[in-house]
């Protein structure tokens, strides 16, 4: 288990509260994280099939992103985590904030139910490597026990 999946884990240990877990989450993640401008979560809506803005850390931010549009809604549509080195190459990027350069995404699954994502901003190019996808990965593996 990665430092940051276990720092989760422990943190939201007997904790039930979605938004409060979300909350600390993004927290954590932009204090643990060099190289960020923006990290937080969009819910999914599956009555309007769009994502909401949810807790984050970071300057304002989309309210409302549609299933299948941007980074974020590819990535809740695909159900895949994406690593994209360059957003201003991504067709269809919703730029929320003109400084952020690179992104990841990673949906939030559980038992079959979509919860929303997990997005990380960042103002240098190619921020995230394989290394941070798979560690994030395990991040959201132990965040996804707590919701």
């Amino acid at each position: 288990m990665s430092l940051l999946a276990a720092q989760i884990d422990a943190l939201l240990e007997n904790e039930t509260n979605l938004i409060a877990n979300l909350s600390n989450a993004s927290a954590l993640l932009n204090d643990s994280l060099a190289d960020i401008n923006w990290v937080g979560f969009y819910l999914y809506d599956p009555q309007t099939d769009q994502l909401d803005l949810g807790p984050f850390q970071g300057k304002v931010a989309c309210m409302h992103i549609q299933n299948g549009v941007g980074v974020c809604g590819t990535a809740l549509k695909e159900n895949k985590v994406l690593r994209v080195a360059n957003v201003h190459e991504f067709a269809g990027h919703i730029a929320c904030d003109s400084a952020s350069n690179s992104e990841i995404v990673f949906p939030l699954v559980k038992d079959g139910e979509i919860l929303g994502v997990l997005d990380i901003d960042s103002p240098k190019l190619d921020r995230f490597s394989a290394e941070d996808e798979q560690k994030l990965s395990a991040f959201v593996e132990a965040l996804l026990k707590h919701l």
